[in-house]
């Protein structure tokens, strides 16, 4: 059984990539609806959120834990592998950080919330596996109520896709990694912003990836799947978006913590 786990809905981009590449492994989602956004909390509270989200996955039976939320996985993996040391966790940090570092030669562009960008995290970690490389990070806060509202080609979520990435195309970035797992949906018109020359990296994909890579076991097809998704919150709205998202239709449970 895979877990994954995001502050809302945007992690439901990794469950599409997951079902994409392995569309009859088990698995369970948990969307911390109820306390979304993480992006504006301290790190003390998100450590705490991120722990109490793994424990619900776990409870249900996960043997891996997808941190499907780029917030969670800047500021909250060391103390996820502490609590839970017998449980393997992969943030979608890392493995985005590689895959720039594997495609480009000069510069990589970030884009995510404040407290992934405050945090350094992609930063860091490029570094580490490309010190040769230049980082340029921009926050995009506004990126997340449009996608939820749908607005995905929307003319003012173009105008405001300009604001944010100009800076980014004007540096001459070779790659721009999606840093938040609501921006996958944006891809196309981020895309086309910023032009065919510049590798576009979608974290959902590679993190979906990497634990085939490494856990290939527990991606196998299964006769019958489990297959959960479950919101702290749910309601009508939420179902919508998960089903648009997902393309089936979607009632999620509703996850006491």
């Amino acid at each position: 059984m895979i877990g994954l786990f995001d502050s809302g809905i945007g992690g439901l981009t990794v469950v599409r990539a997951l079902l994409k590449a392995a569309p009859q492994a088990d698995f369970v989602y948990l969307g911390d609806t109820a306390r979304t956004p993480y992006g504006n909390k301290t790190q003390e509270t998100v450590e705490r959120y991120a722990i109490e989200d793994a424990q619900y996955v776990i409870k249900h039976g996960a043997q891996l834990v997808i941190v499907a939320c780029n917030t969670a996985s800047a500021l909250a993996l060391p103390k996820l592998q502490e609590a839970f040391p017998q449980i393997p966790f992969i943030g979608v940090v890392k493995p985005a950080a590689k895959e720039a570092v594997a495609i480009t030669k000069r510069s990589v562009g970030v884009i995510g919330t404040r407290a992934t960008v405050n945090s350094e995290i992609y930063d860091k970690v490029i570094h580490k596996y490309g010190p040769h490389l230049k980082v340029m990070q921009q926050a995009c806060p506004l990126f997340v109520p449009l996608v939820e509202e749908g607005m995905l080609n929307d003319q003012l979520t173009k105008l405001i896709a300009r604001r944010y990435l100009t800076p980014l195309r004007q540096a001459n970035v070779e790659s721009l990694i999606l840093g938040c797992t609501h921006y996958p949906l944006l891809k196309p018109l981020i895309q086309r912003f910023m032009g065919k020359k510049v590798k576009v990296i979608d974290s959902a994909n590679v993190v979906v990836k990497q634990a085939m890579e490494e856990y290939p076991q527990l991606f196998a097809a299964k006769d019958s799947p489990k297959q959960t998704i479950a919101f702290t919150d749910t309601s009508p709205l939420s179902d919508r978006i998960a089903s648009k998202w997902l393309g089936r239709p979607v009632t999620a449970e509703r996850a006491e913590l």
